[in-house]
């Protein structure tokens, strides 16, 4: 079976693994201890601290299998090989949408690290999508759930 590859930045590997590490040797031993604090309340029926702990324990292992996955199958971006101008996986792109101009500004990231709050967004984006492979002055045609947009990329650093 073939596993799926996780592109990303090394800096975005670092940080899944420090989650990593602080969901196995932190996370895990506060849930256990309220979990034991919650069995000392009795009657496990109806003990919502219980089941609170119970939950949050099941998102926490969840999360720690996910994040092993994605670590295990890590595939760290390198730009060695791609022009200094043209949009790819770990770049930041900076655009201006046509005709008014609004600057926009993006790094461009494997979804295991994608945050469009910060300006990390996915490579499976629709904008990155049509970004990727592009220089600096190329007019893009960009398809979003919003309808069409044309931009104009600015710089890629």
């Amino acid at each position: 079976m073939v596993e799926k590859m996780y592109p990303m930045t090394l800096e975005g590997k670092e940080k899944l693994e420090q989650e990593l590490e602080e969901l196995k040797t932190v996370k895990r031993g506060e849930i256990i201890e309220r979990i034991k604090i919650a069995r000392s309340f009795g009657d496990l029926s109806e003990n919502s601290e219980y089941e609170s702990a119970k939950d949050e324990q099941a998102f926490v292992e969840g999360r720690i299998t996910t994040l092993e996955t994605m670590i295990r199958f890590a595939q760290i971006i390198d730009n060695d090989g791609i022009d200094n101008d043209e949009v790819s996986i770990g770049k930041t792109v900076i655009f201006k949408e046509l005709p008014d101009e609004d600057t926009e500004e993006y790094t461009i990231v494997g979804s295991a690290e994608a945050d469009p709050f910060s300006g990390k967004i996915s490579n499976d984006s629709p904008i990155a999508q049509a970004l990727i492979g592009k220089k600096v002055n190329d007019e893009v045609k960009i398809a979003t759930p919003g309808g069409d947009m044309l931009v104009k990329i600015v710089e890629v650093k």
